[in-house]
């Protein structure tokens, strides 16, 4: 799989060596990007990189770098970066090994950036790796501890119409005061006419720190209306189907109980492209969130016109 911008190579994957090329100008190898599946197991020094638990590759790098007398900071996901040496470390759900559908596990592991000079003040501000993976409008790593279920409210389901007091069909401003007028944190959209000047500015979503939900809008021939509810496994509400707690809970368990559940009473299931299973029918899937070295169950619920289900 490869990527052009402006007729250019952009970046190359290499699937069978997990590996990224990301090319600037020239093109010229700028940097790479190592996944925690089936990339090479890059070290540094003395310190394994890819594929370790997220908090001890930190302490590692830490101690290294105290070593070297250089300074760690935090990147956008929370992950540790050190501009000396042009590395940025993130982390991803562990699926195994081989990755296999639908064997989500309850835990993280690490991957890498490897940058060139000319980017590591700042790799992910970068145009060649923006043009990779642009994480502008990416949710920061939001901690470790997921809320207690007694600190959570608990909101009802109703499939294919809504989930608490947010229903499918309201408006920004409805949904607004469903959430006690709570301000977004982030709102994200798109121009339609990107790339070729000024346009209209169409709204996405918005994200309720505070409800610990994200609402997905969908305008296709008006105003954005509400469309699907994300909640957030770390701090969103109680959320249950069939008897089966939806959120906060150790992935792999919330996904064997749902397929058990959907296979006894009949229903199709699939796994959605945002990672996790669902039943087909009833418009939800279970999604995972970040918890530090862990991975915690939110979901997203949306209506049966939606054409955005990722």
């Amino acid at each position: 799989m490869s990527q052009t911008s402006d007729g250019r190579l952009s970046w190359q994957l290499y699937p069978d060596v997990g590996v990224t090329a990301i090319y600037g100008h020239g093109p010229r190898l700028v940097a790479v990007a190592v996944d925690p599946w089936c990339g090479p197991l890059v070290r540094l020094g003395d310190v394994e990189l890819i594929a370790r638990v997220p908090s001890e590759v930190r302490a590692d790098i830490r101690g290294l770098a105290r070593s070297a007398r250089v300074s760690v900071r935090s990147n956008w996901s929370g992950d540790p970066e050190v501009a000396a040496w042009g590395l940025s470390m993130g982390a991803a759900q562990d699926w195994g090994s081989p990755p296999e559908e639908g064997t989500r596990k309850d835990r993280v592991i690490t991957h890498a950036l490897l940058v060139g000079p000319e980017l590591a003040e700042d790799p992910y501000a970068t145009a060649p790796v923006i043009g990779w993976y642009d994480v502008r409008e990416a949710r920061p790593n939001p901690g470790t501890s997921p809320l207690p279920p007694q600190e959570r409210p608990h909101w009802a389901w109703t499939p294919l119409a809504g989930v608490g007091p947010l229903r499918f069909g309201m408006t920004v401003n409805q949904v607004s005061a469903a959430l006690g007028w709570e301000a977004p944190a982030i709102r994200r959209g798109w121009n339609l006419w990107a790339g070729r000047g000024a346009g209209p500015w169409y709204l996405r979503e918005e994200q309720f720190d505070g409800a610990g939900v994200t609402a997905h809008y969908w305008s296709p021939e008006g105003p954005p209306t509400l469309a699907a509810v994300t909640v957030d496994g770390r701090t969103g509400p109680q959320v249950d189907w069939d008897g089966i707690g939806l959120i906060g809970r150790p992935v792999s368990e919330v996904d064997a109980e749902v397929i058990r559940r959907i296979e006894e009473r009949g229903l199709e299931w699939v796994v959605h492209c945002g990672g996790g299973p669902g039943p087909e029918e009833l418009n939800m899937y279970v999604r995972a969130t970040r918890a530090g070295d862990t991975v915690v169950s939110g979901a997203r619920f949306f209506a049966p016109d939606w054409e955005d289900r990722g």
